[in-house]
């Protein structure tokens, strides 16, 4: 039979096409080095029916396991006031429930997070003392990503953690073309077509590395499953009644993971639970792109005299540190050791050792292998760091601010005759003066409700006063009869609501309270970035629903009200 020659030009047109666009399958790797234990694998960042996921725990379980892992951490969206599921193994795999968390300054993870008394929101630094107070992991997700509004802008900030990888951002910011290939390449090879979609954030790696310099911070690789995606929109796609179901949750699991090098799951859920928030809290976490090749084992330790530690651990210095790297890695990986954020060794094959100075220092690994996809090359595998003479420690050092040296009194017993009380149309509040057994106290009754859209609130108003504009700081005592968040606000008037400042605090039991003007933060459009204290007219401690939900009423009692300077 005669053949047509357009056919065949056009079939071996269509054989290019393919061979060109479908990436090579993940290496396989060599056996694991002589006590090189295989680690705990698991995915962090998933979303499940319960917000914008198509796929229930079970189906996110599942899926995991088929793709070989152990454990999984869901974050569906929410504001800290759903309790977490109690941990579970579904289909092999340990699910643990967390909650992402969208504030003024980007999404958190809050890992370990019980069921909070009021909403999580608003100010960053408030979300973040929120997650702290209550023992809970706070990471950063997508920090770098293509649509402003996930950015993460308050970098100053004590979070715990960060995703130097999130499986969201990497295809935001691609190229039409390339993310044609990876589309075409999906239905043959799916692992390996969405590491295509993969590269190396510089901007994040040189963020951290600034970071570990001062206080821990710990990276991972989110996955930020949806097992969905639509087609280019204005508005975001998942939010697209006709997006398509996938990347498939197996698809992502396969395509990079987490891993646990020092934990053994006993099969205990609550326990193994336990055990892998702490790694996560510790840092003793590596990130893998399992499409490259995977799943690899690999181990980061360094030693100083008599003291070792592993990533993510301090190490005193008792002597010039050894550091060492071992990996399930072929002949040509590149193993990088990074100090300080400045490439300080590079060698070539399964292990790298190296005798560095006798100084406090930061170190991390990452391992390349050649052909990684991304401009520029994704790494292969990400340590965390070993902190050399410094302790990694969990919270910032903030510079503090000046004791008060003088203070003018706003109130200090008596009566308030020019305090008001500001309300939404379904809102409710009063204020009363109290007698006690010293004096008297400002009682501030509020009441909630209506629906979100209208922004209830209420807000006790207190005429500022000539002195405010002499003093850089507000001082008084306080209490709540719940566990809440109040907004400290400053207003200079204008049209409508006029200018507003604010700076939210916690309150519970009796707690004297300062709130520096300096540290208020804009609510709404202002003229300045920080208020012009010569022209603030009031003073306001405001309930919204920023922190409250709707239907809540509650007290709190004020007292020995100053400005100080």
């Amino acid at each position: 039979m005669r053949r047509h020659p357009i056919a065949l030009v056009l079939v071996a047109l269509a054989a290019g096409a393919w061979y060109a666009a479908v990436p090579p399958r993940a290496r396989a790797l060599p056996p694991p080095p002589a006590g090189l234990q295989m680690p705990v694998r698991g995915a962090i960042h998933i979303h499940t029916r319960r917000s914008d996921g198509t796929g229930t725990i079970d189906d996110v379980a599942a899926a995991a396991g088929r793709a070989g892992l152990q454990f999984v951490i869901t974050t569906d969206h929410g504001d800290g006031t759903r309790g977490p599921d109690a941990p579970s193994f579904r289909s092999g795999v340990l699910c643990i429930d967390a909650v992402e968390i969208s504030t003024d300054g980007g999404h958190v993870l809050a890992l370990g997070l019980p069921a909070t008394p009021y909403p999580l929101g608003g100010e960053p630094r408030d979300v973040l003392e929120d997650i702290t107070r209550v023992g809970g992991l706070s990471l950063v997700a997508h920090p770098v990503s293509a649509k402003p509004e996930l950015n993460w802008t308050e970098w100053n900030e004590p979070f715990g953690g960060l995703e130097w990888l999130n499986g969201d951002t990497e295809w935001r910011d691609e190229r039409p073309m390339q993310l044609g290939r990876a589309l075409l390449a999906y239905p043959f090879r799916k692992p390996e077509a969405l590491a295509l979609l993969l590269d190396r954030s510089d901007a994040i790696m040189r963020q951290w590395d600034a970071l570990t310099r001062v206080r821990r911070v710990v990276a991972v690789a989110g996955a930020d499953a949806h097992a969905r995606i639509g087609p280019p929109a204005e508005t975001d796609p998942y939010r697209s009644r006709s997006s398509l179901q996938i990347p498939s949750y197996e698809a992502m699991f396969r395509t990079f993971s987490i891993a646990l090098p020092q934990v053994a799951l006993s099969g205990e859920p609550v326990a193994d639970a336990r055990a892998v928030m702490e790694e996560l809290r510790q840092g003793r976490v590596y990130s893998v792109i399992d499409a490259i090749a995977g799943p690899v084992a690999f181990a980061f330790s360094a030693t100083s005299g008599k003291h070792r530690a592993v990533a993510g651990e301090s190490l005193s210095l008792n002597g010039p540190p050894s550091l060492h790297v071992d990996v399930q890695a072929p002949a040509d990986a590149l193993i990088s050791l990074i100090e300080d954020g400045r490439q300080v060794l590079e060698g070539k094959g399964p292990a790298l050792g190296y005798m560095a100075e006798p100084r406090p220092a930061v170190y991390r690994v990452e391992v390349k292998l050649p052909g990684a996809p991304g401009e520029p090359p994704v790494p292969w595998i990400v340590s965390n760091p070993i902190y050399v003479g410094r302790n990694a420690v969990d919270d910032l050092a903030r510079k503090p601010h000046a004791p008060a040296s003088a203070a003018d009194i706003l109130y200090r017993d008596g009566a308030i005759p020019d305090w008001r009380v500001e309300r939404g149309p379904t809102s409710d509040g009063a204020v009363d003066v109290l007698k006690t057994m010293g004096g008297t106290q400002v009682l501030f009754r509020y009441a909630l409700s209506g629906v979100m859209s209208a922004g209830p609130y209420a807000a006790l108003v207190v005429p500022a006063g000539p002195h405010v504009s002499r003093n850089d700081r507000l001082s008084f005592r306080a209490r709540a009869d719940h566990p809440m968040r109040l907004s400290v606000q400053v207003r200079v008037p204008g049209p409508g609501p006029g200018e507003r400042w604010a700076r939210s605090v916690f309150l519970d039991g009796s707690r004297d309270v300062t709130v520096f003007f300096d540290d208020m933060v804009a609510r709404g459009a202002t003229s300045t970035p920080r208020p012009d204290l010569s022209k603030v007219d009031s003073i306001l401690f405001v309930v919204d629903t920023v922190n409250t939900k709707t239907g809540t009423a509650g007290q709190v009692w004020l007292d020995d009200l100053r400005y100080e300077r």
